[in-house]
């Protein structure tokens, strides 16, 4: 088959859906399987083999020039290529194809229609108008989460028996690395508290605060906390509660790191501390046990079904809870904490891209064949036992 993948999250993203995009681009390269590759972006990679690489700039003055790319141009390149299979790796789109040419979506959360309050108006109004369509239209319909698939199921039953759920896996670069460079040039002394993550509502962040506030006040020398993570929306109250902290002096951002630094990161941190009130699945979460970093995280949403039986789970609304989980795991003896550690790598090593890039090519190559399980069950899902039972709970 002639394969098109808009690519563009892997040019104008620096979170999650970029990893995503920049991964399953390799590993689907790597896998072959006989296709014939196609990838837009809105520029081109030299180092990048095994793909035509088709550019279509991205003019981002106002909403009708990207609108007109998104709607028409890249549409109409698609037609001319004479494409057999399109996927949109970001869940908006595609858009405006013939009817021969099958339309693959993936769906890495539903953010925009339950916390709509956490989104810029335009995304959730955007994602209201079109989303029902794009699925409808969609041959396939992929989730990185049991979780993930429930919901679409919730929100759109009509498109059930087209969902398939692959979880996601874990960049092999995330290893522990003791690289201390970058932590040396910013002054940062380890261990520390460490989150990751764009600085947007929805990460929980004036929460994360709060508790370390009441941590440090019970631990006098306490740990620092290390915030990594590009500014995001609606962020304004994040900052403005980090400059009235007791503790500002011993909070650092780090903003944005290279995945070369973030490893070290996550190495070096005592625990990744990860109070979001959602996630489609949890990428850092998985990237902290694969360096070997404990985690502390909500145990809502997917999370659960990343982090299984060696994350410590917390109530994302109970301040008190997330204080003593960082208590406690700052206090825990050193052979139980280094179990902790290597029950972490074992869990990350569950998850990876050339299993994802596999059941990705099996549930595209089954379109033909008749639809995709509809189950969230799908056989691709089940591989991380992302119903494992809970254990370790601090509180």
């Amino acid at each position: 088959m002639r394969i098109a993948i808009i690519a563009d999250p892997i040019d104008n993203q620096k979170g999650g859906v970029h990893v995503y995009t920049r991964e399953l681009v390799r590993h689907l390269l790597q896998a072959g399987g006989g296709h014939e590759w196609i990838l837009i972006r809105e520029r081109k990679d030299p180092s990048l083999s095994g793909a035509r690489q088709i550019v279509i700039p991205n003019v981002r003055i106002g909403l009708g020039l990207a609108a007109l790319r998104l709607f028409f141009v890249v549409p109409l390149v698609l037609w001319w290529h004479k494409v057999d299979v399109v996927f949109e790796p970001a869940h908006f789109g595609p858009f405006n194809l013939p009817a021969r040419i099958r339309r693959v979506t993936m769906i890495h959360d539903m953010t925009p229609l339950l916390f709509p309050q956490y989104h810029r108006f335009h995304s959730q109004w955007l994602q209201r108008i079109f989303l029902r369509g794009i699925l409808r239209r969609a041959s396939l319909i992929l989730a990185n989460s049991a979780h993930t698939a429930a919901d679409i199921r919730t929100f759109f039953p009509e498109v059930a028996s087209r969902i398939t759920t692959i979880p996601l896996g874990c960049d092999p670069d995330m290893q522990p690395n003791a690289n201390m460079t970058w932590l040396e040039q910013s002054g940062i002394r380890p261990p520390y508290w460490l989150s990751v993550g764009t600085i947007e509502p929805r990460k929980n962040l004036i929460r994360l605060l709060d508790a370390y506030a009441a941590y440090r006040k019970t631990e006098k020398d306490g740990l620092p906390l290390l915030v990594v993570g590009q500014k995001g929306w609606k962020s304004e109250s994040f900052y403005r509660a980090l400059e009235e902290h007791p503790f500002r002096a011993d909070i650092h951002l780090a903003g944005f790191v290279p995945d070369a630094v973030l490893s070290a990161l996550y190495t070096h941190a005592r625990a990744l501390v990860y109070p979001s009130e959602y996630e489609g699945f949890g990428l850092p979460v998985l990237e902290a046990l694969s360096c070997g970093c404990p985690v502390i995280c909500s145990g809502v949403s997917s999370l659960p079904e990343v982090g299984g039986d060696t994350a410590w789970y917390v109530d994302p609304m109970d301040t008190q809870a997330l204080t003593r989980a960082m208590l406690q795991m700052g206090q825990l003896p050193a052979d139980d904490y280094q179990r902790l550690r290597q029950e972490g790598r074992q869990r990350a090593a569950l998850f990876n891209w050339a299993d994802h890039a596999r059941d990705w090519l099996d549930a595209v190559g089954r379109i033909d064949r008749g639809m995709p399980d509809p189950t969230p069950e799908s056989p691709s899902a089940a591989r991380p036992s992302g119903h494992d039972k809970v254990r370790n709970m601090p509180v």
